[in-house]
């Protein structure tokens, strides 16, 4: 008997659920209002369009709009799928 008997094994590493893993963001011909910017976003990160589409609107409101620039910005930047 040795020394090592008496020690737990080592617990495995823990794994986390990635939401994004291997996808990438882009725009969605599907789920659109506009350019479908919104509709990428819910679909990158698992939450429902609407969700999304509320936070804009909170932005450009309360961000004296803000989040036109950023929702611009994403149009250009994220390609369509």
């Amino acid at each position: 008997m040795s020394n090592y008997d008496n020690y737990p094994a080592p617990s495995p590493a823990p794994s986390y659920p990635q939401a994004t893993a291997g996808r990438r963001l882009t725009r969605r011909s599907h789920n659109r209002m506009v350019a479908g910017v919104c509709g990428g976003i819910a679909d990158h990160f698992g939450v429902d369009a609407t969700i999304v589409r509320l936070v804009l609107v909170a932005a450009i409101v309360f961000g004296s709009g803000l989040g036109i620039v950023l929702y611009a910005v994403a149009w250009w930047l994220m390609p369509e799928a």
